[in-house]
């Protein structure tokens, strides 16, 4: 039996509609080969001053539509580096969501409509539970199949595969 995978952090609130270019502005373009630099701009464009509060182990807390837009996997990429634990959001961009999850930041579709900003947040991964510490209420999402609980845990997807060498069912 796999023991629970707590996260816990505070809640950074957005709305809907956050596209990759939100994520990662596009004046900073010329970064992509500096992620670490370029994760000191994340959310910029959707809050100026988000990359300079964000503590390790915070949650972005978005409406639908999260991480619409391109392909770009540097936008999952820099909101891990910049310590996001995961986001929280009613709906994401397919290529989004598979990009995050392959960098190894959860990304847990649930009712967000609770959860304002500033709220201390505690998410259990294996049994699908979010609990707001601030408000004392519980909400769900749907559990996280194992292998994509595990490909998580490792880091993301190149970690795992170096590992295991394969998917492990």
């Amino acid at each position: 039996m796999m023991s629970d995978v707590i996260l816990k952090g505070r809640a950074f609130k957005f709305g809907d509609d956050i596209s990759t270019d939100l994520i990662i502005p596009g004046k900073y373009s010329h970064l992509r080969s500096n992620l670490p630099e370029l994760a000191k701009h994340v959310m910029e464009d959707a809050d100026p001053t988000f990359a300079k509060k964000v503590k390790p182990s915070d949650f972005i807390i978005a409406g639908n539509n999260f991480g619409i837009g391109s392909s770009r996997e540097h936008a999952a990429l820099v909101i891990k580096m910049a310590g996001v634990n995961a986001i929280l959001a009613k709906s994401v961009g397919r290529i989004f969501f598979r990009n995050a999850i392959n960098q190894g930041l959860p990304v847990l579709i649930c009712d967000t409509n609770k959860i304002d900003a500033g709220d201390e947040i505690e998410v259990n991964l294996t049994k699908g539970e979010i609990t707001d510490s601030t408000k004392g209420i519980k909400l769900s999402f749907s559990k996280i199949p194992k292998v994509m609980l595990d490909i998580l845990s490792e880091g993301g997807l190149i970690p795992y595969i170096n590992k295991y060498g394969d998917f492990i069912i």
